[in-house]
């Protein structure tokens, strides 16, 4: 079995692409030969996604889009479609995160980060359905707090949680067409606005939260893009529906950092 990551040919779409964890996996497949198109909320990070993936040689196009509009994401595939055909590889990476107990949240709080996680990913879905090329591959981004608990994230585990049943609905009513759904749950990632953001205040380089990592220390882009993109090639070409965490066999660990990091806000009254 062919088991090299060889994309030439073949056309990626990734939404929330321009930036962290969903920059890394698309520079891999542009790397590879794929014909990459990015879509995020803000220009300069648009253009500054394009030049970058640009360096690989290959086609790239990006676009301007709020995954919060399934308008301005369909707009992105008809474009991607009338240049480049139907769409192989499909990636959502879109999301919204803070601290939050539940008893501070507002109810626009809460709203933001389901818009953009849930409701997010199910217009790309949606409005993807339709360009997807017979075979093709699709991954969501999710996260550990999908299926564990964890205090200060109630918004993110309602709204991953329902991003993983989404997934696993879409392999099933996709999989007549020979489409695979399914979702990566990075941890601890290193050199990401995630990590950064939900690392308590008084460890901001992660030293302390990498200790309670089993492998012994955060992930890297590189990593999810090498999950994403076994994927999306014939080596898992019978694998659908799946919610595959890669985060150093960590994930009840990086719940407690997370939660850390909530006290931590708690105790300096930010």
């Amino acid at each position: 079995m062919d088991i090299q990551f060889d994309f030439t040919g073949r056309t990626a779409v990734f939404f929330g692409g321009t930036s962290g964890i969903n920059l890394g996996i698309a520079e891999a497949f542009a790397a590879r030969g794929a014909s990459v198109a990015v879509a995020g909320r803000k220009q300069d990070n648009v253009d500054a996604a394009v030049k970058r993936l640009g360096t690989h040689g290959g086609p790239v196009r990006g676009f301007v889009a709020d995954v919060r509009d399934m308008e301005s994401v369909a707009a992105v595939f008809d474009a991607v479609a009338s240049e480049w055909g139907p769409v192989d590889i499909l990636v959502s990476g879109a999301a919204g995160n803070f601290l939050a107990e539940v008893n501070d949240l507002s109810s626009n709080g809460f709203k933001v980060v389901v818009d953009i996680d849930l409701n997010g990913t199910f217009h790309v879905m949606r409005s993807g359905f339709e360009h997807l090329a017979p075979g093709a591959s699709v991954i969501n981004i999710t996260a550990p707090q999908a299926s564990i608990p964890v205090r200060y994230q109630a918004h993110v585990c309602a709204a991953k949680a329902g991003v993983d049943q989404l997934t696993r609905v879409l392999a099933l009513e996709w999989g007549g067409r020979g489409i695979r759904v399914n979702a990566i749950a990075p941890g601890p990632i290193a050199g990401t606005e995630g990590l950064a953001r939900l690392s308590p205040g008084d460890d901001p380089t992660g030293d302390r939260s990498v200790r309670s990592v089993p492998l012994g220390r955060f992930g890297t882009r590189e990593e999810i893009a090498d999950l994403a993109m076994f994927l999306s090639s014939s080596a898992a070409s019978y694998i659908s529906g799946a919610v595959i965490p890669c985060d150093g066999g960590g994930s009840f660990e990086s719940v407690r950092a997370i939660e850390d990091a909530g006290r931590f806000l708690a105790s300096s009254g930010r």
